[in-house]
């Protein structure tokens, strides 16, 4: 039961008054031990709300204000018929809950699938059916149906739950970004995950012989081996709410100035370290790669600056000098072109 407390944030208060009073009105005359315990309040903190519901209302003259009273500690509550009616989902709401269901039906680990899906065809079916309500479910007349598309298969997430499901080695072809190239590995799968809005494979991984993340939309041909799939004893899941990536120790320390206007890298990315002065802010992280560092300095043009350490400043100047060379080349055979 929940005990009242003198830090609750406003808005936690305010939304617990606004599922009360229709649940109130519908018991009237309901003894406020009962309402208490229905409600998963303390009696006192019952109390203390129905106080305040005393100023609450469509506007404040007295006849727009919610009538309470508590006599032989029954409750009885008049003159709110503006919010008696349940609160509904907004549009907007009830898709973000489709889109996690979805989410949540194809994760490892889930055993109740009936629930779930039992809940995403009342939410599909409310969302397109009912009064004609602005702001309601029933807005349209058409079924709406949610699903989550990160450039993902379905023939790759069908693939490796049936590896996690049997306990099978998987052999991918998988594309690392960072380096523009395909490698080929043998992984031992531990879950599938939903992070950021896309779709990740969580796995032992013998090449790197270490966890590794994958992403399924990076994932361009994956075959399930006759091989026993079992993460080895030291195979240890990531803690998620982390975000995707989670520094190494051993990551290159990487120090960046970045100048005004790159400061969302600072919140983009984990930082170890932030400082701000007049001329911008300075951070240091980890790099597990430090070619993603040296894309990002190019792409700012000068916006991010890599101060630490120097062998990673210069090679980002080699790559941009490298550029231009290939740019000016390209502008000489285009402008002797145009003399032909």
């Amino acid at each position: 039961m929940t005990e009242p407390h003198s830090t609750e944030a406003a808005g936690a208060r305010v939304a617990r008054l606004l599922s009360m009073v229709p649940w109130l009105v519908n018991r009237q005359g309901v003894d406020i031990r009962r309402a208490a315990a229905e409600l998963d309040v303390t009696e006192s903190q019952l109390r203390d709300d129905l106080a305040l519901l005393f100023m609450c209302g469509y506007g404040s003259m007295t006849d727009e204000l919610i009538d309470v009273s508590t006599e032989g500690d029954q409750i009885h509550i008049s003159n709110a018929d503006t919010i008696a009616r349940p609160l509904r989902l907004t549009r907007a709401e009830a898709l973000t809950l489709i889109v996690a269901l979805r989410a949540l039906s194809h994760a490892e680990g889930v055993t109740d699938f009936d629930v779930v899906e039992r809940t995403m065809a009342k939410l599909e079916d409310a969302i397109g059916a009912g009064p004609d309500q602005p702001g309601d479910l029933g807005a349209d007349t058409a079924r709406i149906a949610a699903s989550l598309d990160d450039g993902s298969t379905e023939e790759t997430r069908a693939l490796l739950k049936d590896a996690l499901a049997r306990h099978h080695r998987v052999a991918l072809r998988y594309l690392v970004p960072a380096r523009d190239e395909s490698t080929e590995r043998d992984v031992d799968p531990m879950r599938l995950a939903v992070m950021d809005g896309r779709w990740y494979l969580e796995a032992w991984c013998h090449r790197a012989e270490d966890t590794r993340m994958f992403r399924l939309d990076r994932i361009q041909d994956a075959r399930i081996l006759d091989v026993d799939g079992t993460p080895p004893a030291q195979a240890t899941a990531r803690d998620l709410s982390a975000g995707t990536f989670v520094p190494r120790p051993d990551d290159l320390l990487v120090t960046l100035a970045l100048e005004p206007g790159w400061e969302w890298v600072a919140e983009y990315y984990p930082t170890e370290s932030r400082t701000v002065d007049p001329s911008g802010v300075t951070i240091t992280l980890r790099a597990a790669d430090p070619a993603w560092v040296v894309r990002l300095a190019l792409r700012a043009g000068g916006g991010v600056r890599v101060v630490h350490p120097t062998e990673l400043a210069a090679e980002v100047g080699r790559a941009a000098g490298a550029a231009l060379a290939a740019y000016d080349q390209g502008g000489d055979a285009n402008v002797a072109g145009e003399s032909r």
